[in-house]
């Protein structure tokens, strides 16, 4: 995906960044969004690409599927709380995000699938700014949103405990 936002190689690059484009409304998110990399430096970068993360739906303020997954055709979305013991893996091992494990994961991702929504849409303050804010329903993950261009938003995702934020790109599909 090509889009007119730098390259950040840092965490402090990207939350300038971040800090730098306009909030957006919840109602602005509604639909399907596909998903892509930002890197920043962080040890999750490269991970969602590798297990097959194809981006977020939000049906409502009241029902979003945070994690969708699949291969070509094949869409699911994924329970957050259940991949909550990979991530802290990841966090420390982050060599599993490539060669074998990662496809080790991506075959099991479809264990995980939910058909209910896992998260909802809040209006929040972030960094002195208030805007769209995804509320995971069980796991301390709080995803905040600004505003690219009309169709691309750059996401920051705040787990409780994380020492950096990361960071992601979601593109209206």
């Amino acid at each position: 995906m090509s889009t007119s936002l730098p390259a950040c190689r840092t965490t402090g690059e990207a939350l300038a960044l971040f800090d730098a484009l306009d909030p957006v409304a919840t109602a602005f998110l509604l639909g399907t969004w596909s998903g892509y990399e930002f890197a920043s430096g962080h040890p999750m970068d490269g991970a969602l690409a590798a297990y097959g993360w194809r981006g977020k739906r939000f049906d409502s303020e009241e029902h979003v599927h945070p994690l969708l997954f699949g291969g070509g055709t094949r869409e699911f979305a994924v329970h957050p709380r259940l991949v909550m013991p990979g991530l802290a893996l990841l966090l420390k091992f982050p060599a599993i995000k490539s060669g074998p494990m990662a496809a080790i994961a991506r075959a099991l991702m479809p264990l995980l699938a939910t058909r209910q929504s896992r998260a909802r849409l809040r209006m929040m303050q972030f960094r002195g700014r208030v805007g769209a804010t995804m509320v995971y329903d069980d796991v301390p993950i709080q995803d905040v949103f600004r505003r690219v261009d009309n169709e691309t938003v750059l996401g920051l995702m705040d787990l409780k405990g994380m020492e950096q934020p990361f960071f992601f790109l979601l593109r209206r599909a």
